[in-house]
């Protein structure tokens, strides 16, 4: 799996994880519990993950969308 996207904003994991299941993209979000080891308070980033042979797939629908600057 490849990194998509890094993010502490959950407004924008969900987005980007709706527009990958809209186009059937598997996908993963890591780290989506470390909130508790800091504290809830948001300072450690989710990772989405996609699988290695659709990163380039995921990119693309991610910047049609306006969230290229977003992608890692």
């Amino acid at each position: 799996m490849k990194e998509l996207l890094r993010t502490n904003d959950p407004v924008l994991i969900s987005f980007a994880v709706s527009l990958l299941d809209d186009a059937g993209i598997g996908h993963a979000v890591f780290d989506t519990n470390m909130s508790i080891a800091d504290g809830s308070l948001g300072i450690l980033p989710r990772r989405l993950m996609v699988d290695a042979s659709l990163i380039g797939e995921a990119r693309n629908l991610l910047d049609d969308a306006g969230l290229a600057d977003e992608c890692t």
